[in-house]
């Protein structure tokens, strides 16, 4: 049984001299089609604890999520959520475009951040210092509001899974990228996204070998059931 994610974690940066802490997850990273997403949320030493039922969004039901996000809303500081397109994940690459879309949540944010936490192990918001072994191609410097530029970040692995503030993060990144899915649904209802959100379930590849793929899809990955001519 997972134990609930905490701010203990986050706390802890915020008594080492951070003042207001922006927490982020990204969603869409593997999908097939749709955007890559980042949710952020800013918080300080005296934000109270987390909206009970925060959890890593993979691990509430859709229902749960929707209950939870404007929760979690109320409950941050400020929040945002920032996405880079499937024509810029084939331009740029997969890290390059969590990057854009990092910083475009980063620009949104009305509270400045200190600082930022980020689950995985990698910091994909910074910019590297060698492109070449992550990227296709530089994408264009991406502004980031009144920040000026990226915050130092910190990388916590299971981040999501053990830090409420992450969790939270990814609830809004999660409830926002499944509603642009649905609406994409409507225009490419073939791919049944409504309900495989862009990823590789049976009905969407079976799909996508029958209709091959279409403007929303990131053509540069190698699709299943789509041929390499295709």
């Amino acid at each position: 049984m997972s134990t609930a994610p905490t701010l203990r974690f986050e706390r802890a940066l915020l008594r080492d001299g951070v003042v207001h802490l922006a927490c982020a997850d990204e969603v869409g990273r593997g999908a097939l089609s749709g955007p890559v997403t980042i949710g952020m949320v800013v918080i300080s030493a005296q934000t109270r604890t987390a909206p009970q039922g925060v959890r890593d969004s993979k691990l509430l039901t859709p229902e749960a999520r929707e209950r939870l996000a404007p929760k979690v809303r109320r409950w941050a500081l400020s929040h945002a959520v920032g996405h880079a397109s499937p024509a810029e994940i084939d331009s740029y690459g997969i890290i390059a475009a969590l990057r854009l879309a990092g910083r475009r949540a980063l620009a949104q944010l009305s509270v400045v951040p200190d600082a930022v936490l980020l689950d995985g192990n990698h910091d994909y918001l910074s910019a590297p210092v060698q492109d070449a072994l992550f990227e296709m191609a530089a994408p264009p410097a991406e502004p980031v509001g009144g920040i000026g530029s990226v915050p130092p970040v910190t990388t916590m692995i299971k981040a999501d899974m053990k830090c409420a503030g992450v969790a939270a993060a990814s609830i809004l990144a999660k409830t926002t990228r499944d509603a642009l899915m649905s609406q994409l649904h409507e225009e490419f209802p073939a791919y049944l996204w409504a309900e495989n959100k862009g990823y590789s379930a049976p009905a969407h590849i079976a799909a996508l070998a029958e209709h091959g793929p279409c403007v929303h899809h990131r053509r540069s990955w190698s699709l299943p059931g789509v041929s390499v001519a295709g």
